[in-house]
């Protein structure tokens, strides 16, 4: 009797795998994607520049029930060309600003060189109310789409074009939900020096149509007390962020032996974004940075590649930021998007999206990085040119 029962509980099994197109639901997932980047450097009065990229990511999730799940995700890349000659340029690629250095740099030749970075590692349980997490993941608190001054765990730069997932951090996460699009965060992120711990509570509301949220805590070196607002209206989206940071002392020595002054600081940002809709759906977003005491920067190339914090997403007082984007077929679609510092240095761009076929894609990215002979982007300047063909599975 007993077979017989277990041969009825398994019908459906057989069923399902009998059934073409249809699997049996598995405990984990693999997924991930495979593409080529060809970049070129073309500096003014300068020697050009030409690299190539091979990157591969995979996407691993394991379920051992409907609360407990693991995750891991692995940047593979290869680099080969004018830049992977540089020492400095392959120790940026390798370095990892985590708690856990979980980035490496392997298989180097005179002209190339592999890396390999786990970007996401964590386990994450959940309940009704309740979500815990630990290891290395994205923590994202900000509600802004160009600049974040509240996302104080997870910055990057806006002129990143090969980086969509964005990097993780090594921390641990509790959230409580407290009712409708109202929760409760704590976040802990440990460092090397317990000087440089980042910790902070955040807590996420809704009124009146309007998200809202405010943080306090500490990240780095700075006392944090933060707060942000989300709204739509009339087919626009409204959004602001501002955080104060206060240092937790006056001065700082740097690796290299430096000492740095610490200073207060009030990073705002405000963006107004618009969807026109129609065949073409076209939309823009116009945005302001605002920045009490920005860093001092002398060398553009720095800017542009070191990793950024929520305190250091621009080097002038005002920022101001504008794109406009457009289908020009319904697979292909051009977005122009251009950003103007208030020491005449400006960034203009141009980026086309193409779908080949359901799982190939073409990105065409031309950055321009110029201003007045005295700015920043004006004493070095040059043009970037990505072509990314990529496979996802």
């Amino acid at each position: 009797m007993r077979a017989f029962v277990a041969s009825l509980l398994l019908v459906p099994l057989v069923l399902q795998a009998q059934i073409p197109g249809l699997e049996p639901e598995k405990d984990w997932e693999l997924s991930g994607y495979v593409n080529y980047m060809m970049t070129g450097t073309l500096v003014d009065g300068g020697e050009d520049l030409f690299d190539n990229q091979v990157h591969n990511r995979l996407d691993f999730e394991y379920r051992f029930s409907s609360q407990l799940r693991f995750n891991a995700s692995v940047r593979n890349r290869l680099f080969w060309g004018d830049s992977a000659q540089s020492e400095l340029y392959r120790e940026v690629i390798g370095f990892d600003p985590g708690y856990l250095d979980l980035t490496f740099n392997w298989g180097e030749g005179s002209d190339f060189f592999a890396n390999t970075q786990f970007d996401r590692l964590y386990f994450d349980w959940h309940s009704d109310n309740y979500q815990g997490r630990v290891g290395r993941f994205r923590i994202n608190w900000g509600m802004n789409t160009i600049w974040n001054p509240n996302d104080i765990f997870n910055s990057y730069s806006i002129y990143d074009v090969d980086y969509p997932e964005r990097p993780g951090t090594d921390a641990l996460y509790f959230t409580r939900k407290l009712g409708y699009a109202s929760e409760l965060n704590l976040a802990f992120s440990p460092s090397e020096d317990s000087e440089l711990h980042s910790y902070s509570a955040r807590y996420l509301f809704n009124v009146s149509n309007w998200d809202a949220q405010v943080i306090i805590g500490k990240s780095n070196l700075d006392f944090v007390i933060g707060a942000g607002l989300a709204t739509d209206f009339a087919g626009a989206s409204l959004k602001a962020e501002s955080t104060l940071f206060s240092p937790t002392k006056d001065e700082w020595q740097t690796a290299d032996g430096n000492v740095q002054s610490l200073t207060t600081s009030v990073v705002s940002s405000v963006e107004l974004g618009y969807n026109f809709s129609g065949a073409r759906n076209w939309m823009s977003t116009v945005a302001l940075l605002h920045i009490t005491e920005p860093q001092d920067v002398q060398n553009a190339i720095v800017f542009l590649n070191l990793p950024l914090t929520a305190r250091t997403l621009s080097y002038t007082e005002f920022t101001a930021y504008a794109d406009l984007g457009f289908d020009i077929t319904p697979l292909n679609r051009i977005v122009f998007s251009g950003s103007y510092y208030d020491d005449d240095s400006f960034y203009i761009g141009v980026s086309s999206t193409a779908s080949l076929s359901n799982d190939w894609q073409l990105v065409v990215v031309a950055q321009r990085f110029d201003g007045a002979s005295d700015s920043l982007f004006g004493q070095t300047p040059n043009t970037l040119i990505f072509a990314n063909l990529g496979w996802n599975f």
